[in-house]
């Protein structure tokens, strides 16, 4: 063989295995974040730049899937290459303020909240666009933003040292390659640490108990971070109990009693960072039945309560997946929609036409649309069940008596919602979305229905599966 022929399957050999090279073992970015402001009230908004940082791991975002198509969240951003106009990288994401200009505080006060949007570090200038949805559902651009990774006011490095050690509670793979879970301890002071871990590693179990993450699991990473806290629990104004967490978690948000968040977003973002994360959950340290979640932020659950394996999951729903809450008998903090839009979020529909449905690939032939459940009986039971439970707060009763009300509720409902011909069955259910009438759910019960102890339906299943092959899939 010639010296030439020799050079000549070198270099095939080495563009071979170049091709074959794995994600991890491709230098990653750093991670850039953008802190900015959102303000406004319930007819305007203005967003204002805070500052850009780099955070000090390596990006842990899956490299062969830069691009949301998704269609999920209330707000989307694009970074693109200022130069080029290429776009690099895109989500879909909701916050905090998007709920909250729907709420009755925002016709008549402005409120200023701080938010992030995380991407990987570029190496030259990058516009990025954020875009909201219309009243139609489409996006439409509302803000503009250019960065400049040459900048010398960007801050490097940007994480609190007060974050405790790394705890690694599933390591199934590199970060570029796996979904990453964050779990992250409010109100756990530092000899409380030992607790924390065994929440994070009990609701983590509960989690793979639970289709689809149960066939998913090796393709999510999970980490725990517990900053200590000066004194046991989070802030519950309602019982004038007020905490300096960590993290600021607090229950009542939006004078709602049972949600729970926090609106301390860069003391929250300064101690993730310290881990690779793609979602967040906050476990909470008290027993009262709380939690909460936000598409793209994170979701949160009060890790004694004896609901927390049912809220974890339910609240996570909402925050991989932009899961919309299918109940609507319970008390919220947000105003109905004045126009009835089709819902951008997978499990809850305004259309009954079945050429157009959006799970109509799962509905059998023949199924009625909507679909007959025993509403009447359903809506009188819960009414009563409510007025309990408004009791029970209002006379700052034990938290054993709300249990107790839960299980008596989650008998009823199990009985009544999963039987008769339609029960297990795709269709279209009436009641969804926190709307008596003209919003359907896929499914007479799910996770994001009722405490009952039954899985998500299968188009909620189909939704998170979505999600988790954007982040852990590399094709």
């Amino acid at each position: 063989m010639s010296h030439q022929a020799t050079k000549s399957i070198l270099r095939v050999i080495l563009f071979v295995s170049m091709l074959v090279v794995p994600a991890a073992a491709i230098a990653a970015p750093k991670t850039m974040r953008v802190d900015f402001y959102h303000t406004g009230n319930a007819t305007e908004e203005r967003f204002s730049l805070d500052r850009v940082v780099t955070e000090p791991l390596a990006w842990p975002g899956n490299p062969a899937r830069p691009i949301d198509e998704t269609n999920r969240g209330k707000y989307f951003f694009e970074v693109a290459d200022a130069a080029a106009g290429r776009i690099v990288y895109s989500r879909g994401f909701s916050s905090i303020y998007g709920e909250w200009e729907t709420t009755a505080e925002a016709k008549s006060i402005h409120r200023t909240f701080s938010e992030s949007l995380r991407f990987p570090a570029p190496d030259k200038p990058v516009r990025i666009v954020v875009s909201k949805r219309d009243p139609k559902n489409a996006f439409r651009d509302i803000w503009t933003l250019t960065v400049d990774p040459s900048d010398k006011f960007i801050v490097p490095d940007a994480a609190s040292p007060d974050a405790g050690p790394l705890l690694a509670i599933q390591r199934s793979g590199d970060p570029s390659e796996k979904l990453d879970l964050l779990i992250l301890g409010d109100g756990y002071t530092a000899a409380e640490r030992g607790k924390f871990e065994r929440d994070a590693r009990r609701l983590a179990d509960v989690l793979f108990q639970t289709s689809p993450f149960k066939e998913r699991r090796r393709d999510v990473n999970v980490w725990g971070l517990c900053p200590a806290a000066l004194r046991s629990g989070v802030s519950r104004p309602s019982q004038h109990v007020y905490r300096r967490s960590p993290l600021g978690a607090t229950f009542d948000a939006f004078d709602t009693e049972r949600y729970v968040l926090t609106f301390e977003n860069k003391a929250f973002r300064e101690i993730a960072a310290n881990a690779p994360y793609d979602v967040v959950e906050i476990l909470v340290n008290s027993a009262t039945y709380g939690g909460g979640g936000i598409y793209g932020l994170y979701s949160t659950v009060a890790a004694d309560n004896a609901w927390a394996p049912y809220v974890f999951v339910h609240e996570f729903g909402h925050h991989i997946a932009g899961l919309a809450d299918e109940y609507y008998t319970s008390d919220v903090a947000y105003l109905p929609a004045a126009d009835r839009v089709e819902p951008w979020e997978p499990n809850a529909t305004a259309l009954l036409d079945p050429a157009s449905l959006k799970w109509r690939d799962l509905v059998e032939p023949r199924m009625p649309l909507p679909t007959p459940w025993a509403k009447e009986e359903f809506e009188r039971y819960t009414k009563e069940a409510q007025q309990k439970r408004r009791d029970i707060r209002a006379a700052n009763r034990p938290e054993a008596e709300m249990d107790a009300l839960f299980r008596e509720e989650q008998r009823h409902d199990t009985a009544l919602l999963n039987s008769g011909p339609y029960a297990g069955k795709v269709g279209a259910f009436e009641g969804a979305n926190y709307e008596a009438r003209g919003y359907y759910r896929p499914q007479a019960d799910c996770i994001m229905f009722t405490r009952d102890a039954v899985p998500f339906c299968a188009v909620c299943r189909r939704a998170i599966d979505a999600i988790l092959d954007l982040y852990s899939r590399l094709q």
